[in-house]
């Protein structure tokens, strides 16, 4: 039986209540007990695009783990909605619909996406500017598109090829910033009207079977300005959209047969710098007004005027195309910290001030899900029944090209839940059905049972197992992974998977200074022994409410050494317990940090373990989707 564990939680960086326990000692503190709750969203594949990594898809059966091992904008940036409105980040709530980016042959194009997430916290601020005026305020490591990529705003590793922050003279790509929402007023309304009515006045008198009405008789029954002011022209091109308006094919159009309503639509249009043509007649007489320049300016006219009828303001489908200039032109730290904003979506992307934003990995994800990093991401565990069907109708899609799924991305995939639920093997029965190239880290002997799966994938498709084991003195090992197998064990499970043909090594991670960096030759030395074929490590990362994970157990279990190894980790972080940096967060930097990867380098040579597993490893291309037909074969 798995032994009670007091409940303790950090702070979430994302709520603004904590609960801390009037208690005279740990014992008397409430037992935290196991919760499971279900997943009902739509989405199986997670992406990944960090360069530290060689994976970009993974699939996550479950969020939180038993196994218990120890980016953000201003509130006021504006956020395009599905409907081609624009709403207040701080406003946007779970649920919502918003637009994202996806790729679809030459560009991304925009797609509804669906809130999944929303926080705040308080960031350092960063003003950038765009040469066409866009500003965003952001914490450093955010993150935008650019025509080079994903780029934080600052706090980046830089190589001589390529910065991975923003410069100046980077493009951004989007459409740049839009005009603000507008109070209605009353001249807007009355314009509105006069657009609407004059409309649906005409069509009525011409259905009551009268002659086609002039214009002086609509006017007698709406009230037309000649001087119009600019609020009431902005009401009445809402009113003229909704009713004689449209949206398709990224064209947009107002159509009417009346010159006269041309003529005021055209001063009205030209009045608000829209580039509006007349086009000929068709052939019942009614001639159209189109609006050129494209999809920043569709997006202008929807958000200036606000018509009523949203859904002819969809611009689901369009591609982002560089046209504009987006560039680069300040990156100012302002010198102050500030509460930002950010969401999850279900497209890993949206739209923050007219350009292209990235979302904002295993504990502090679960502080997304409003529960803590602590004893929460153990007791209150979050499944996904219907994994292998979505799994299934994710490979069925068009656009999935059969690249290496991990198993998983953010937390153990074989954790005691999986013993009864069976997702991932379901999940890896798909694999095998579309002979996708699969990927595995674990450290539980759970995938024993799937070793008949696991040999069959080998054969007919890719399959890389890593058993994670960071540890090899079982004390150490059960003081920071108490609720997981001894690494003896861990390693029995290498030998069965090497002696049943799958190929598998061994994840030695996290490499904690001061505490397991010793162990690293003899975990190495019984993985070759066992059958291992690679292996590689990750230093220690302590991200978010991590770290105070990790050195409130630290300091529980091996009380003499925590201050040793608390040192011994920022000296490999330049100081600081975590590093946000791509690459460096992965291995460390200083005197120390070298001197575990010369170690370990040169061990796992000596002993012919490949190393560089994770980024270099190109599974077979071998994806192929069943025939379903029932078409039955002539046997020759």
């Amino acid at each position: 039986m798995p032994r009670p564990l007091p409940v303790h939680n950090p702070q979430n960086r994302f709520d603004a209540t904590f609960t801390e326990w009037d208690v005279d000692s740990v014992e008397d503190i409430p037992r935290a007990t196991l919760h499971v709750y279900e997943d009902k969203t739509r989405n199986i594949l997670a992406t990944n695009d960090s360069p530290d990594v060689g994976f970009r898809w993974s699939v996550n059966p479950y969020r939180g783990c038993t196994h218990a091992c120890a980016y953000c904008l201003d509130g006021d940036t504006a956020i395009l909605m599905a409907d081609g409105s624009q709403r207040a980040l701080r406003d946007v709530r779970v649920g919502d619909e918003i637009l994202g980016t996806q790729p679809r042959r030459r560009y991304r194009r925009l797609v509804r996406s669906r809130v999944l997430a929303h926080w705040q916290t308080i960031k350092p601020a960063v003003r950038v500017k765009l040469v066409d005026g866009t500003e965003l305020i952001a914490s450093p490591d955010h993150r935008f598109l650019t025509e080079r990529g994903w780029k934080h705003v600052l706090d980046a590793p830089s190589n001589r090829r390529r910065p991975a922050h923003l410069t100046t003279g980077n493009k951004m790509l989007g459409v740049g910033q839009l005009p603000p929402s507008l109070p209605v007023t009353p001249e807007y309304e009355e314009g509105y009207l006069a657009g609407v009515v004059q409309q649906r006045v005409r069509l009525a008198l011409v259905d009551a079977g009268g002659e086609r009405p002039n214009v002086d008789e609509i006017r007698s029954i709406v009230p037309f300005r000649e001087a119009p002011s600019r609020e009431w022209q902005r009401g009445f091109l809402a009113g003229i959209f909704d009713a004689e308006g449209s949206y398709s094919g990224g064209i947009l159009r107002i159509s009417n047969a009346d010159v006269a309503m041309l003529d005021a639509t055209m001063a009205a249009m030209r009045a608000f710098g829209f580039d509006a043509v007349l086009e000929p007649a068709r052939e019942n007489g009614v001639r159209s007004i189109r609006v050129r320049g494209g999809l920043r300016e569709h997006l202008r006219f929807f958000q200036l005027t606000d018509p009523a009828t949203r859904r002819k303001c969809s611009v689901e489908g369009r591609a982002l195309k560089p046209r504009r200039p987006l560039d680069v032109v300040s990156i100012e730290p302002l010198g102050i910290d500030m509460p930002m904003f950010d969401i999850t979506t279900s497209t890993s992307d949206f739209i923050a001030n007219g350009v292209v934003s990235h979302n904002c990995y295993a504990r502090p994800t679960h502080e997304y899900l409003s529960f803590g990093a602590g004893t929460d991401f153990e007791k209150k565990i979050v499944v996904k029944p219907q994994a292998p069907q979505l799994l299934r109708e994710a490979f069925d899609k068009k656009s999935w090209k059969g690249e290496l799924v991990v198993f998983s991305g953010v937390t153990d995939c074989y954790q005691p839940l999986e013993a009864k639920m069976g997702l991932t093997r379901g999940c890896l029965e798909v694999c095998l059905e579309y002979k996708n190239p699969v990927g595995l880290i674990t450290k539980s002997p759970v995938i024993e049972r799937d070793i008949d799966l696991l040999a069959e994938l080998a054969k007919q498709a890719s399959v890389r197992v890593s058993v994670s084991i960071p540890f090899w003195k079982k004390d150490v090992a059960k003081a920071m992974e108490p609720m997981v197998t001894t690494p003896q064990r861990r390693m029995a499970i290498v030998e069965r998977l090497a002696k049943a043909g799958v190929p598998v090594g061994v994840s030695v991670s996290p490499i904690v200074p001061g505490l397991n960096d010793e162990d690293v030759g003899e975990v190495l030395e019984a993985a070759k022994d066992a059958g291992a074929t690679h292996a590689f490590y990750v230093l220690l990362r302590l991200p978010g409410a991590v770290k105070n994970v990790f050195e409130h157990r630290l300091r529980e279990t091996l009380p003499l050494r925590a201050d040793k190894v608390l040192n011994r980790v920022r000296e490999t972080r330049g100081g600081k317990l975590y590093d946000t940096r791509w690459t460096s967060r992965q291995t460390g930097e200083g005197v120390y940090a070298q001197m575990v990867s010369t170690l370990f380098e040169k061990t796992a040579k000596r002993l012919g373990l490949r190393s560089d597993e994770m980024v270099l490893a190109t599974p077979r291309d071998t994806f192929r989707r069943p025939d379903r037909s029932g078409q039955m074969g002539f046997g020759f």
